[in-house]
């Protein structure tokens, strides 16, 4: 085998790649289906508290206000100004605070505190906002608080669904990008002749399946990661993020090339692939459903590689939750091998 040849290859179909519809949905799909679920339910760009202040008196709540994480705090010169851009949505809420408020605060006194609320914010940002005011008050008073809050969390916290939904995006871009593109690239290359024109001048068969298998391994690791970057959902261990999503690429492009060998023209394969269809995506259902007995996932190959995205990336987990999920899909990886090999031949048909 010619790493040259392989290398050849490789580059040819990278280089015509963007002039080829399969090559381009397949790179487009999954940031359109990130931003039709993200801005559909609320998760991209999810807009932070904006609070507008009008601080009179160098108050050091103002300070506080700007170390708040996940705020946007504005100061702002003149009380009117502010409550003209609290009508108008341009803040949240805006408070004015007046001179010699601190000093009346811990005094014991009750100073007039101006809290404007706009009627277009978000029930959840007026609440965080009030909340966070009250308690920054209560802290430049100086007074213990009466009680001790424990909070305990009974149960798996829930997880928006725009979460859940990361997983199939991920899927998506391993999908299209690991089985389809390789597969349809050599398809066209059967229907279009160019395939065995290359074999029978000089690269082999098992030269022009690693090629293909390294397109859709490269593109579908380009795809997986530039998704989870896209949905803030690399986690807080991204070499081991990337650890994962090569095994799943490698085993979506294998999956590609047995499919492509096996299809001799396009009809047979969008009928394969519609067929295989349910099969492949069928562990997606249960990240949707998470009451569903999950347990019914793990018949299927793909449930292997989804897994562990699933744990790394967005759970936060470590490689060792998931080394059990990760050595069958090195098992599955390393049975298709023979596979491939004993179906070379039909790459002639």
């Amino acid at each position: 085998m010619s790493l040259k040849r392989v290398l050849r290859i490789l580059l040819k179909d990278f280089s015509i790649g963007p002039r080829k519809p399969f090559f381009i949905w397949a790179l487009v799909m999954p940031f359109a289906l990130t931003l039709l679920f993200q801005f559909a339910f609320g998760a991209l760009f999810e807009p932070q508290p904006r609070l507008g202040i009008v601080d009179l008196g160098n108050s050091a709540l103002t300070a506080e206000a700007k170390e708040l994480e996940g705020f946007t705090v504005t100061l702002v010169d003149d009380p009117e100004e502010l409550l003209n851009r609290v009508e108008n949505h341009d803040f949240d809420a805006g408070l004015v605070l007046t001179a010699g408020f601190d000093q009346a605060v811990r005094k014991g006194e009750k100073p007039l505190l101006q809290f404007y609320m706009s009627g277009e914010s978000l029930a959840s940002n007026r609440i965080i906002i009030a909340v966070t005011t009250v308690e920054m008050i209560r802290g430049l008073e100086g007074a213990e608080p009466p009680v001790e809050v424990n909070t305990v969390y009974l149960g798996e916290p829930g997880l928006p669904i725009s979460i859940r939904l990361v997983p199939v995006i991920v899927f998506y871009a391993l999908v299209m990008a690991g089985i389809w593109v390789p597969s349809a690239s050599l398809v066209e290359e059967k229907e279009n002749g160019t395939l065995t024109a290359m074999i029978v001048t000089a690269a082999k068969a098992g030269e022009v399946l690693v090629a293909k298998w390294l397109l859709g391994f490269l593109f579908a690791s380009f795809l997986a990661v530039a998704t989870l970057i896209l949905n803030r959902a690399f986690g807080p261990r991204p070499l081991e993020v990337i650890a994962v999503i090569v095994i799943a690429a490698a085993l979506t492009a294998e999956i590609g090339l047995i499919i492509g060998i096996i299809s001799k023209t396009a009809t047979m394969l969008f009928t394969l692939t519609k067929s295989l269809g349910i099969f492949l995506f069928a562990p997606m259902i249960f990240y949707l459903f998470p009451e569903w007995p999950q347990w019914i996932a793990q018949f299927f190959p793909l449930y292997w590689i989804m897994e562990p995205i699933w744990e790394v990336s967005v759970m936060g987990q470590s490689l060792s939750v998931v080394q059990f999920e990760l050595l069958i899909a090195l098992a599955i990886i390393t049975g298709l091998i023979p596979v491939i090999i004993l179906l070379k031949k039909k790459i002639y048909a």
